[in-house]
């Protein structure tokens, strides 16, 4: 992320600044127009600093590249301005004097591309680039420390949201979303407890996680060694422009797949967009009916937008059952006809989980209409012996 912009001022004193909190950092006259981005750590987590590019009189630029915590018996570190964002990766485009290792410092004039191209500080300020310091010239594959530059670097504004395991995977984590200049996206997915060896494919999907829906965009596969992934995102995988703000309003869910080979087993998974959940739940208990001991709760989230996740919890289900479960109409000493009908209850979780977002004959039903409905619930011994009842209680109006 950018450090800061200070704007050439009309003072007649000559000040100094230091803006960056790097212990190796360099001041800055404050009279003149620059720009710093962090350079974050790759292969050593000691190693950090920033780049900063000033723009001088003559409309040349100069960049100082700043880094803390390298081994000083290591000589020089090349360093290079490549085109892309840096989890894309991308050619050269401008060669910076190599980083001295005693120093932490490199200093460098230029005015062009290496391809010749003209480039002002203007233009540089909004290019599509990132900086990277390589371990050494014979091993140019290994980076010391790497930042986005231009229209790549991170606003500041994120959005993050939970990836809960499936079937007892026990890997979960979260997908943190950080908005680029450009509009872009940087999507940084981080589980816990995945496989030493593995390499897990990520998608988004259309959708909520409960209703399922088509891939529209990839990530790249997160490294079980290191539980990551990193991926740009700009498009689907379709070419529709996607960018962070459209992540926001999206109806889709993530999903982490076990392995390549093997995408129908989901291992952790997480509602976004518009189908997030706001925090706001409604709780209803289900009281024991005809077979004594089963009971629980049925539990409404209300999502991002206006919809619910309904979810039925029953203590003492049967193994091997599955238990039909509905909302009727009118309070249940009143009784009346089903109007909604949620996913099965499974005896061997005791849980169902159903989004509502319209009754059985269409009428939008969302979170609020939960709230206020005339109803109650009813989850019923099996699909041919609806007539036993194993759990009932009022919802909305009737609570």
């Amino acid at each position: 992320m950018k450090k800061s912009i200070l704007l050439l001022f009309s003072v007649a004193t000559i000040l100094f600044t230091n803006c960056a909190s790097d212990e190796n950092s360099i001041p800055i006259d404050s009279r003149l127009t620059y720009i710093e981005y962090d350079l974050s750590a790759v292969e050593n987590p000691i190693v950090t600093g920033y780049v900063r590019f000033v723009k001088n009189e003559d409309l040349s630029i100069t960049a100082q590249v700043i880094l803390s915590g390298l081994d000083t018996n290591n000589g020089n570190h090349p360093a290079h301005i490549h085109y892309e964002t840096a989890v894309e990766g991308g050619s050269v485009a401008i060669t910076l004097d190599p980083v001295n290792s005693n120093t932490g410092r490199s200093t460098t004039i230029f005015t062009a591309l290496d391809d010749g191209t003209p480039i002002t500080y203007e233009e540089l300020i909004i290019f599509n680039g990132h900086l990277n310091v390589h371990v050494s010239s014979n091993n140019l594959d290994s980076l010391l420390a790497q930042g986005d530059i231009g229209e790549n670097d991170l606003t500041g504004n994120t959005k993050t949201y939970a990836l809960s395991d499936v079937e007892m995977s026990g890997i979960s984590g979260t997908a943190k979303f950080s908005e680029r200049e450009n509009g872009e996206a940087l999507a940084v997915i981080e589980l816990t407890n995945t496989a030493n060896g593995t390499m897990l494919p990520v998608h988004i999907h259309n959708n909520t996680a409960l209703e399922g829906g088509a891939v529209v965009f990839t990530f790249n596969n997160l490294n079980g060694d290191t539980g990551i992934s990193k991926t740009n995102v700009s498009q689907l995988d379709d070419g529709t422009e996607f960018g962070f703000t459209d992540i926001a309003e999206y109806d889709g869910h993530i999903n982490v797949h076990l392995d390549p080979a093997n995408l129908q087993t989901i291992v952790s998974n997480g509602d976004i967009g518009e189908n997030e959940l706001t925090g706001a739940a409604l709780a209803y208990p289900l009281n024991e009916v005809d077979v004594p001991g089963i009971q629980g709760t049925a539990t409404f989230y209300q999502r991002n937008n206006g919809t619910a996740l309904a979810v039925i919890t029953l203590e003492n289900a049967v193994s091997g059952s599955s238990y039909p479960s509905h909302i009727h109409a009118n309070d249940f000493a009143t009784t009346g006809p089903i109007i909604f009908t949620f996913n099965n209850v499974e005896g061997d979780t005791g849980v169902s989980e159903t989004n509502v977002e319209l009754l059985d004959d269409g009428t939008p039903f969302g979170y609020d209409e939960v709230e206020t409905v005339n109803g109650y619930i009813n989850v019923h011994l099996s699909d041919t012996q609806l007539d036993v009842l194993v759990a009932q209680g009022n919802i909305g109006s009737n609570n």
